[in-house]
């Protein structure tokens, strides 16, 4: 049986806690895109959790009849991380294979890079116990699934990219 949901990477840019680190990298600070950060930032992600299973996962789920997978996105990561989030843009997808009830499914996630603009983990549902951020580097350690560190790394990309063209954008 074939089964589709939808989710993303929900993330945050802040200051550099150590120049150890080495994420997103602006050398040049850009005309207030995102005032008050030192001219190096950091993406941080918001995980979600079960504390019992020791999982760690990006946020996602199944749509509900008539969303888009973009509608099935944003409510997911809404829901389930607390936070309100904007579509940044599509990121790409995973597949996996499960059986449940001695059914199979092959099920698709379609990602999405979304940005926090609001609300507050602590006003995730209940379908995770955690609701976490973490630098770029932990949450790769932490995730659970390999084909989601596999998502974090081309959101990171596509941030990177994303931050470029607005920083060019803005010194026009």
């Amino acid at each position: 049986m074939r089964a589709y949901s939808a989710g993303g990477v929900v993330f945050r840019l802040a200051p550099m806690r150590s120049p150890d680190i080495n994420f997103l990298q602006q050398p040049h600070r850009s005309n207030d895109i995102h005032e008050g950060f030192d001219e190096m930032a950091a993406m941080e992600v918001v995980l979600v959790g079960r504390s019992r299973a020791g999982i760690w996962a990006l946020p996602k789920g199944t749509p509900q009849p008539g969303e888009t997978v973009e509608q099935v996105a944003l409510r997911e990561a809404q829901e389930e991380t607390g936070l309100q989030v904007e579509l940044i843009a599509y990121i790409g997808s995973t597949s996996y294979s499960f059986v449940r009830e001695q059914v199979r499914y092959h099920k698709q996630v379609r990602h999405f890079l979304l940005e926090a603009v609001g609300g507050d983990t602590a006003l995730h549902d209940q379908e995770y116990d955690l609701v976490e951020w973490f630098s770029l580097h932990e949450a790769s350690r932490r995730l659970t699934y390999q084909n989601e560190v596999n998502i974090l790394y081309q959101a990171e990309e596509m941030l990177q990219r994303w931050l470029q063209y607005r920083q060019q954008e803005g010194q026009k």
